[in-house]
């Protein structure tokens, strides 16, 4: 599957040349069609306010108009911890993409391991999830992960990451390119944040700030950069990035956007003997860790991967092998100041804590 994604990016990007590859571009751009059209009827409809429903909290959405990783879950702890911050009681909702029957996805479960005190409901009825989120846990303010495209929960801030080594989705809709709805879909923004701001320079986030603000004009700019944290095992036990320095380092991961964490280690001195990539959302099997374990002890390297996917992982199925993840948090470079002025604009608690 993960081979399957490179080669959907490789051609879609236009980095796969010749012949087959036009032919396969053109197909995809002829299969884009009906989709930008059941995108626009979509859009249409909800454009209505009475074809929303409002629910008795404040509604935060953040999301994205592209597929692939901008860095939401990092985002999401960092906006949550500012909206308790100010007092408000805080739930998040989601979709719960990739859980099985019964669970809770990977997202919810590294987002567990950040935000213990805030109550996380999953359900693909984002309405019925955000008003259980009211009733069971009295929440104030809903932050909806992965929710632009989500319309029927009418919000009251809509937030939009764009990543910034590939803001425009390369061009084109899916599944020529990995725009999910057409650029004009900006215009909805009340706040866009470009994530990974340190990996392009001034000039490249000054590009993308006009390209945005023609779509955007009203949204609020915000920058954003992804900072390594600590690293964090099966055990619970934590160790500082510095013990990563001159270690021979044996990757894997299955998320949206694997060169982002090859970045981050990289950034860190230690020696990346390889990146083993997986399907975004992959669920690990035994075999897929064994096979992982004995590729480390061959190499004679720490074993390395993404909090969201250590979340998923039996420790028994490492046959003792440790394990560490490489947890990544998130700072404000620019318009921090105007995105906590909007967050204030929520209905904030009154003096005794209701709504």
């Amino acid at each position: 599957m993960s081979q399957l994604a490179a080669h959907f990016r490789e051609t879609v990007s236009g980095r796969r040349r010749g012949p087959v590859a036009a032919c396969e571009r053109a197909l995809l751009r002829l299969a884009a069609i009906p989709y930008g059209r059941a995108v626009a009827l979509r859009n249409r409809y909800y454009d209505n306010p009475r074809h929303q429903r409002r629910v008795a909290a404040a509604v935060v959405s953040v999301g994205n108009l592209t597929l692939g990783g901008t860095g939401k879950t990092p985002f999401v702890a960092w906006l949550a911890r500012r909206l308790v911050e100010q007092g408000q009681r805080v739930a998040l909702v989601s979709r719960g993409y990739g859980a099985r029957p019964g669970a809770r996805n990977d997202e919810a479960r590294e987002l567990e391991l950040a935000l213990p005190d805030v109550p996380h409901v999953q359900n693909p009825n984002r309405v019925a999830a955000a008003e259980q989120a009211i009733l069971s846990y009295g929440a104030q303010c809903i932050v909806m992960d992965d929710g632009f495209q989500h319309r029927r929960l009418a919000r009251d801030l809509d937030i939009v990451l764009v990543d910034a080594l590939e803001p425009l989705g390369l061009g084109h809709l899916f599944p020529r390119g990995t725009l999910r709805e057409p650029l004009a879909g900006f215009a909805r923004a009340d706040v866009i944040v470009l994530s990974r701001a340190d990996l392009v320079d001034a000039e490249c986030r000054a590009t993308i700030r006009r390209q945005i603000e023609t779509l955007a004009p009203r949204a609020t700019w915000v920058e954003a950069v992804h900072q390594p944290l600590r690293l964090r095992s099966l055990a619970g036990t934590d160790q500082p990035l510095t013990s990563l320095a001159g270690q021979r380092v044996a990757a894997f991961c299955g998320i949206g956007n694997p060169p982002a964490f090859a970045r981050a280690l990289k950034r860190l001195d230690c020696e990346l003997i390889g990146l083993r990539t997986f399907a975004d959302h992959w669920t690990f099997s035994p075999d897929d860790l064994a096979t992982l374990g004995q590729w480390a002890a061959a190499e004679q390297a720490m074993l390395v991967c993404t909090l969201k996917d250590l979340v998923k992982i039996d420790p028994a199925w490492l046959n003792e092998r440790p394990v560490w993840a490489l947890e990544i948090g998130l700072a404000i470079t620019a318009g921090e100041r105007q995105l906590l002025e909007r967050l204030k604009s929520l209905a904030p608690p009154s003096p005794l804590g209701e709504c």
